[in-house]
């Protein structure tokens, strides 16, 4: 038996209990954070209702195309009027390169594919926030009425500290 036919079995019976919430998503809040399982909570640790958060999840927290499109969406579609990117120390793309992945790969396959063009892997989880709210920040289709803010989640604690970050006259805002 699999975990998925296990996991299958269960919905069988929760399912029961399920009770839809309504309309159309109408999010309020886009929470971008990595899909280590350890930030599953992070939701409930900030007390917001599942309904008001457009929770986008990827390894790393990177704000990549796909990311950007799902915050477009987010927020000239759905109303969203917040973001937040929450990266987390003890990051699994912190402890090794990209480089040295892309190697390891081609060694372990013998292929040589052209896609991903990078893992987007770093040392420092600070920065990386940094970098990722620049990049939604200095985004055309992202308004700049649209708060951008950066969070390190402490996977030990469940706190999160904000992560400032400079404007282009070199002042640190949240």
């Amino acid at each position: 038996m699999s975990i998925t036919d296990d996991a299958l079995r269960a919905n069988a019976t929760l399912a029961e209990e399920y009770r839809p919430t309504g309309g159309p998503p109408a999010p309020t809040i886009a929470v971008v954070t990595c899909a280590d399982p350890r930030l599953s909570g992070v939701v409930r640790l900030m007390g917001l209702p599942d309904a008001d958060v457009d929770l986008i999840r990827n390894v790393g927290t990177v704000i990549d195309d796909d990311t950007m499109r799902s915050l477009i969406v987010s927020t000239r579609m759905l109303g969203t009027s917040e973001i937040l990117i929450i990266n987390h120390d003890d990051c699994g793309l912190s402890r090794f390169s990209g480089d040295d992945l892309v190697e390891r790969l081609r060694a372990e396959t013998g292929s040589y594919p052209i896609a991903p063009a990078q893992f987007f892997t770093f040392t420092d989880a600070e920065q990386n926030t940094r970098e990722q709210v620049r990049k939604v920040r200095s985004h055309p289709w992202i308004s700049s009425e649209i708060p951008v803010r950066g969070f390190l989640f402490g996977v030990q604690t469940g706190r999160l500290t904000e992560v400032l970050v400079e404007d282009a006259a070199g002042t640190a805002v949240s």
